[in-house]
């Protein structure tokens, strides 16, 4: 019961600082899309509160707030500035992977310990280079003595330029056999640069620049994890099970704030069945959005990372998309012309809300797997 308790009570502590700094974030989210500019204030006001290390475990000095607590700040946190609500569930869910290892892998607590109470006692930012590093892994690692020299570009860095580590990996062609290495980089590393390429049509503050590692040396102790290239692997499907129920939160906040904009115009208007017409089908969408995150969730507390819980994640990433993209649409549609003016903040929404589509699985290999799942065909090598 105490353990119940206290749970709770973190989860509430998180939710009243979410929603307090979303208020500051809100008055500077058109500003930051406006010039493409950086969360860099964000970022300070996020290491004051301790939502850089809400996630690692109280043992280690943390929040010791849970995935489900740690969903809940994100979506608050995105429906006030969806681009601060990205880029913190890229350097969230890079804390999440190794505090469930904490919790559940006693073995691996030495290994991943040290990160953890970085985080805390020195607020590091950990980037994580999204679609570059999935399954087939991206970029080259040349074997030499005493480790291999990296060489990369990574995509859609969100978070780079307030980033101290980049948790990412290199492929070895060592012995005829393509191999992904994991490791991480140091951003003030010389070899490594952020590139200033991201202007892009939403989520302009992330800062998801392209980010070059060019000939790095990392020692073989540093290489925590080998993993053959172009196949699930049982750490991915822990990754994969905790990461998206996280990332996907933001995107059910940008649905549910665009909802109460529209629902605010359109008050102010008179009445029609159409008009509630709309609202129904928006809040029936926007309530699937919301189903199919808890179910993400409900497959990460199982806390058995597998097949299939990768499978049950992914429907549920594929439901969140589809619907929160569909709420915001039908929020622009009840506000009417209003929605098009960047004054009400919609066209923002409908616009950062459009970046749900890009993250792995995608709709059709989402589709091919939740099939081969279905039919009992391998699904190693659909991703």
């Amino acid at each position: 019961m105490n353990k119940f308790i206290d749970r709770a009570k973190t989860a509430a502590n998180l939710n009243e600082t979410a929603k307090t700094l979303a208020k500051t974030f809100a008055a500077r989210a058109v500003d930051h899309d406006d010039n493409d500019r950086f969360i860099y204030a964000n970022y300070a006001d996020l290491k004051s509160a301790g939502l850089i290390s809400a996630g690692v475990p109280v043992e280690l000095g943390g929040g010791g707030a849970d995935v489900r607590a740690l969903c809940d700040m994100l979506r608050i946190i995105a429906g006030a500035c969806g681009s601060t609500g990205l880029a913190l569930s890229m350097h969230t869910h890079q804390v999440a992977i190794p505090a469930w290892r904490w919790h559940h892998q006693e073995p691996s607590r030495p290994m991943v310990e040290p990160l953890l109470r970085r985080v805390v006692d020195e607020k590091i930012v950990l980037l994580s280079s999204g679609g570059s590093d999935w399954i087939g892994g991206s970029g080259t690692a040349e074997k030499v003595d005493g480790g291999y020299r990296i060489t990369a570009r990574k995509v859609f860095s969100s978070g780079a330029p307030a980033g101290d580590l980049l948790m990412t990996g290199a492929i070895s062609a060592e012995h005829g056999k393509k191999t992904v290495l994991h490791f991480s980089v140091p951003l003030s590393a010389p070899e490594v640069t952020v590139l200033d390429t991201w202007r892009t049509m939403g989520m302009r503050g992330t800062g998801s620049h392209d980010i070059t590692i060019d000939g790095l040396f990392v020692a073989d102790d540093k290489i925590p994890l080998k993993r053959a290239a172009g196949e699930w692997h049982p750490a991915f499907q822990m990754i994969a099970t905790i990461a998206f129920p996280l990332i996907y939160s933001v995107y059910l906040g940008i649905a549910e704030s665009a909802r109460e904009i529209a629902i605010d115009i359109a008050a102010k208007k008179p009445i029609c069945s159409r008009t509630q017409s709309i609202a129904g089908r928006m809040d029936t969408a926007l309530a699937a959005a919301r189903m199919a995150q808890t179910f993400m969730i409900e497959a990460v507390e199982r806390n058995e990372p597998s097949a299939e819980t990768i499978n049950d994640v992914m429907i549920g990433r594929r439901l969140v998309e589809e619907n929160a993209i569909r709420t915001v649409e039908l929020a622009m549609e009840l506000a009417g012309g209003a929605s098009f003016y960047r004054k009400t903040e919609l066209e923002r929404r409908f616009r950062d809300i459009q970046a749900a589509r890009y993250h792995p699985l995608q709709k059709e290999v989402q589709a091919e797997y939740a099939g081969a799942m279905a039919l009992r065909q391998p699904i190693d090598q659909i991703f």
